[in-house]
């Protein structure tokens, strides 16, 4: 019987430490091939900000395509211009309502907050949990926390064309 997996994405914190890290973009299609190969997606959620702009919707149109619910909270824009779309809340809650029918929970993120989440699932719910993230912008906490760590590097970026 193959593995039951729950995959929970922070777009937000992937698109950003990708970004400022590489230069390029996160391809949540290999993320996809490598991480469900041989195993049953109980639930894969994506958890981002909602845009008028084209190229968002697009880009909220292919995680879909691929197979993630995505998620939206209002764009809220702060004074110095970035944006805010904070989901660890949703996405913590979300994590505890679907472990105990998972095998393993991928959790996409840097993000240290979320260690009592990967605690609370590992000592109460007995669900193992892979962090995937940019190892150089994760908190050290998260990623000790983890069962397992995959860290994003070329493999899991979009590669640039060469022409």
């Amino acid at each position: 019987m193959s593995e039951k997996i729950g995959i929970f994405v922070d777009v937000q914190n992937i698109y950003y430490t990708t970004r400022q890290t590489f230069h390029q973009h996160f391809d949540y299609n290999e993320l996809w091939r490598l991480i469900t190969t041989d195993k049953q997606v109980v639930i894969a959620n994506a958890y981002a900000i909602a845009s008028h702009q084209d190229k968002q919707k697009q880009f909220h149109n292919i995680l879909r395509g691929i197979g993630f619910m995505v998620k939206l909270k209002p764009f809220i824009t702060r004074a110095d211009g970035s944006a805010k779309g904070d989901w660890d809340v949703g996405m913590t809650i979300d994590v505890m309502e679907h472990a105990r029918s998972c095998d393993r929970v991928f959790l996409l993120t840097g993000d240290g907050d979320f260690e009592l989440l990967v605690r609370k699932l590992q000592d109460d719910y007995q669900v193992p949990v892979t962090v995937i993230s940019v190892a150089k912008l994760t908190a050290n906490n998260l990623i000790q926390a983890a069962d397992s760590h995959i860290e994003i590097d070329q493999t899991l970026l979009i590669q640039k064309k060469k022409y």
